[in-house]
């Protein structure tokens, strides 16, 4: 009954305590898991050297179409439960909890096996097939690994998500930090006590996972959860699958997008990188992996910024999804305006942070005393932060106003908002513009599609808060 009430408080209690006691523990779980892949990427390029970095970074497309499988039932299904929830329907809510562990151990094994039969094709299609085989080589000894435990992850992170959305935000922290703590522990230890390099890395990173995986699945085995396991409920409901798609199709398409964009980032690096009068590094003094791995590092430090925003908006998810389904709409529009004033900070510091401390942030990746190929990674790294985040103070209200979309039901607008930054605008400019300007041009790329896209979500979303001012 404790937990249940604490279910229904997202429909009575104050918004500002409701974000702050969801968010919280969100953006704690998701800034984690983002340093969880920082940590790798930190003991990698101490432990192996600058071109292991650039093997990771060539990996990221594939990390991305994982994810995205991952992210499609996860967050699918988070947000039904949360509808379920509000609309007082248990039962369904189970169902749906049910249907998501079926769906995502059916897809996380067949991604495994495809991913695995075609790892060189796929690697070697992502770079452009212009990356060294030293490079390929470490990208391939590390995603063997990680792709044999993608079905745990899989399980562990959807697992994760409906925790959340269930009443237990805190546990869902702690699981996921756990995981960051094991993976702290393990990172040093395979890669410089036993001298595994790259592979010690992506086993530290799976036994890790497989670990929070299990303390997961324990939560919905007890009777006390207020969401549970039923075995009745494990039968393969069509419509249910379908709502969880539907949904989760928005997030399904980010990470398929990102994964484009990141193949293309890869390729336009391997072959414009240091032909740009305004590049820092010319091809006469370094090979173009150098700017695949400089890219890799501002890649991370963007990405942590954006898991920041991700963890807050997870914190909207169960209180904009229970008001949305209980028809409170006043409280829905509350929490937008609340978590897009939050998103813009966090933008806004990070922008901040990334123009005033590239260097010493690049630093942290790869040991400058290695001289060299290091050294030069160093200062490249340095001017693709500073050039990519140049649109970030904005850039928190337009992952807000997307995730805002996704949360509603409108499956089609999310995605529509979602894709546009790197579908419609992204695309075409990283084709066009790295052809005059070298790796520059890829950096610059990235601020003029964001301008865009956050043109686009400010029409869309005014719109939207028109139609919910009707309806109250």
């Amino acid at each position: 009954m404790a937990k249940q009430a604490n279910t229904l408080s997202l429909g009575t209690d104050s918004i500002g305590s409701l974000l702050w006691r969801y968010a919280a523990p969100a953006i704690i779980a998701m800034a984690s898991n983002s340093i969880y892949h920082i940590i790798d990427s930190i003991f990698v390029g101490h432990g192996v050297g600058g071109a292991a970095i650039a093997g990771m970074a060539i990996t990221m497309p594939i990390m991305n179409i994982a994810a995205a499988f991952g992210a499609m039932v996860g967050v699918g299904a988070a947000a039904r439960m949360s509808i379920r929830l509000g609309e007082g329907n248990m039962q369904a809510a189970e169902k749906t909890l049910a249907n998501a562990v079926m769906l995502n151990l059916i897809l996380g094994l067949a991604l495994m096996a495809s991913m695995l039969t075609f790892l060189d094709p796929i690697l070697q299609l992502f770079s452009g097939g212009n990356a060294s085989e030293e490079t390929i080589g470490y990208a391939r000894d590390f995603m063997r690994i990680i792709l044999l435990g993608n079905m745990t992850q899989h399980m562990y992170l959807g697992l994760n998500e409906q925790i959340r959305a269930s009443g237990y935000p805190q546990k869902s922290m702690r699981i996921i930090l756990t995981a960051v703590a094991i993976n702290l522990c393990l990172n040093p230890l395979f890669i410089f006590k036993f001298g595994w390099g790259i592979k010690g890395s992506a086993l530290a990173t799976v036994i890790s996972q497989a670990v929070s995986f299990l303390i997961a699945s324990s939560h919905f085995c007890k009777k006390s959860s207020f969401v549970r396991f039923r075995r009745e409920a494990f039968v393969l409901d069509w419509k249910i699958i379908k709502a969880i798609l539907s949904i989760g199709l928005a997030p399904f398409m980010v990470n398929i997008c990102a994964s484009m964009v990141a193949a293309f980032v890869n390729t336009a690096l391997l072959k414009y990188g240091g032909t740009g009068v305004h590049d820092v590094v010319q091809t006469t003094h370094a090979s173009a992996d150098i700017y695949v791995g400089a890219y890799g590092i501002a890649n991370r430090v963007v990405m942590l910024l954006i898991m920041v925003i991700q963890g807050l908006n997870q914190g909207m998810q169960p209180i904009v999804g229970f008001n949305y389904g209980a028809k409170q709409f006043d409280r829905v529009r509350k929490a937008l305006f609340m978590t897009i004033g939050c998103g813009m900070t966090i933008s806004t510091l990070g922008f901040l942070a990334c123009q005033i401390f590239p260097e010493g942030i690049a630093r942290m990746f790869v040991d400058s005393a290695r001289g060299g190929d290091e050294a030069l990674m160093i200062a490249a790294a340095s001017q693709a932060m500073r050039n990519i985040v140049i649109m970030f103070p904005l850039v928190g209200f337009q992952i807000v106003a997307a995730a805002f979309f996704q949360y509603i039901g409108h499956a089609k607008l999310a995605i529509f908002v979602s894709m546009t930054r790197q579908m419609l605008f992204l695309l075409p400019l990283l084709w066009i513009i790295p052809r005059h300007l070298g790796a520059m041009g890829v950096w610059i790329s990235m601020p003029i599609a964001d301008c865009a896209s956050i043109t686009l979500a400010t029409i869309l979303l005014y719109r939207e808060l028109k139609r919910l001012r009707g309806k109250m």
